[in-house]
């Protein structure tokens, strides 16, 4: 068989459903005509999904901790056990931002947090109990495969123990943060005592195979190779396979500003659109591709529609990551679905399984007539 060489008929092999090897990947990354790769993505997104509209949620992403003992060197949201800056939300404040969740029309919290040093699974349950015992309407979207990994050692349990029990306790889905690059080189260049590429993939398994969906993310733009970006599609779509547990896949920029690796030159939006094109047309068994305004801003944000996104992402009420690092994007309600409009789609609410909210929107206006700009707390 002769290989195939050219971008374009790399191109014309995803469109046509045909698998890419990881060599095709890294093709198209080194490719340089990024109005072809999005040509692609979008011609594979609307084929996907038909339907007339695009969609968005309405979240709040709840750090319960900031305590982390791993050291990871990308982060600025981190504090050490011993640092008189480390803190941990009393359940009565965690209520509360959930109640406004659910007042501003959100129907899921994104709990996360560091790798506690003291906290015990039942720690976890309680937690879990006393949020859904208050909204029992709330899907938790909670605890990522470094935590859940983490819980399984502090408990000594096996990851299908930890989750059975978390689930049981109120947990609905698990998010996908803590990916950064899945593969082990580049974890262990700008990560210690955090969960490797193997495990993080485990964690991902074990609740697949109790029932459970989770989502899939890449960090990239920091020191990894363009082989490496594809060998982290690679193993998400392995996975997904085997699984089918993945409801969709989520990539963004490392912010750099306030971390050890502040030296690393930003990568831009090109880069960003560029690798979620490139996603799109890899992750052939992903269903969604959602977007990340959150880093990339409201125009890039939106471009992404074109380039292989079918999800604008989170209203996202709380960010606190992401803005230790210097990069604080405010949009409101109207900002998102007006993106999603203007491409002439349809704006929908989902919920955290991608199923369209039916529901007419009515949005909340300021004395003045105005719509109000939720501010990002922190």
């Amino acid at each position: 068989m002769v290989a195939i060489t050219t971008v374009d008929n790399i191109l014309a092999k995803a469109v046509n459903g045909e698998r890419l090897t990881p060599e095709e990947g890294v093709r198209l990354l080194r490719s340089t005509d990024l109005a072809a790769l999005g040509r692609a993505a979008d011609e594979i997104t609307r084929r996907r999904h038909p339907e007339p509209y695009r969609t968005y949620n309405i979240d709040r992403n709840i750090n319960y901790t900031n305590i982390c003992t791993a050291v990871c060197d990308f982060c600025a949201f981190y504090r050490t056990p011993k640092s008189g800056e480390g803190y941990v939300l009393p359940i009565e404040e965690l209520l509360d931002k959930v109640r406004e969740t659910v007042e501003l029309g959100g129907e899921q919290i994104l709990l996360q947090g560091g790798l506690h040093h003291e906290f015990k699974l039942e720690w976890y349950e309680e937690m879990l109990r006393t949020i859904k015992s208050e909204f029992p309407q709330v899907n938790v979207h909670g605890f990522s495969p470094p935590e859940i990994y983490h819980f399984t050692k502090m408990n000594n349990l096996s990851a299908e123990e930890v989750l059975k029990r978390l689930k049981a306790a109120g947990l609905g889905s698990l998010p996908g943060g803590g990916a950064e690059i899945l593969v082990d080189r580049v974890r262990s260049e700008i990560t210690r005592g955090k969960v490797m590429t193997d495990d993080w993939l485990h964690m991902n398994r074990v609740w697949h195979q109790l029932g459970g969906r989770s989502s899939a993310t890449m960090m990239m733009g920091h020191v990894e190779t363009l082989e490496e970006r594809v060998e982290h599609l690679d193993r998400l779509r392995d996975l997904q396979d085997e699984t089918h547990g993945f409801t969709a896949f989520i990539c963004w920029t490392f912010q750099p500003d306030n971390t050890r690796l502040s030296h690393i030159p930003p990568a831009g939006s090109y880069e960003y659109l560029k690798t979620n094109a490139v996603a799109r047309l890899y992750l052939d068994n992903f269903d969604n591709l959602q977007s990340s305004w959150v880093t990339q801003g409201l125009k890039i944000g939106q471009l992404a529609l074109l380039y292989g996104a079918n999800d604008m992402g989170s209203l996202m009420i709380e960010e606190n990551v992401v803005s230790e690092a210097g990069t604080v994007h405010h949009l409101t309600l109207d900002d998102i679905r007006g993106a999603i409009e203007e491409l002439g789609f349809e704006p929908r609410q989902r919920d955290v399984f991608y199923n369209p909210i039916d529901r007419e929107y009515r949005p909340v206006k300021n004395d003045d007539g105005h719509l109000p700009r939720l501010p990002i707390v922190s």
